[in-house]
């Protein structure tokens, strides 16, 4: 990975969803909602407290998360989209 995210900061891949619902219906791409769960991919240092201590994060590399639907800024690289957010805009790791 080419991106180093700095402080309290995660990269994450999007994944892929269902483009069929349970019925069958075949839903096209352009009416597809973004899904909301991705991937981490990369996690930074953490968060910096006012009294100059650095917290880990809690998410890590290769954890399933879910996040909002708005969240993050989206960057390409190479091609492939990624989402760079804070760790405040995860919220929940998916449990396997």
């Amino acid at each position: 990975m080419k991106l180093r995210p700095l402080y309290d900061r995660i990269i994450v891949k999007r994944l892929d969803q269902e483009t069929k619902t349970a019925s069958g219906i075949v839903i096209p791409d352009a009416a597809a909602e973004k899904p909301d769960q991705g991937e981490v991919l990369a996690v930074g240092t953490g968060r910096v407290s006012e009294d100059g201590k650095v917290r880990e994060l809690t998410v890590k590399v290769g954890d399933q998360v879910l996040f909002g639907k708005y969240s993050g800024q989206a960057v390409k690289l190479d091609g492939q989209e990624y989402l760079v957010m804070r760790e405040d805009d995860v919220m929940a790791i998916v449990q396997k």
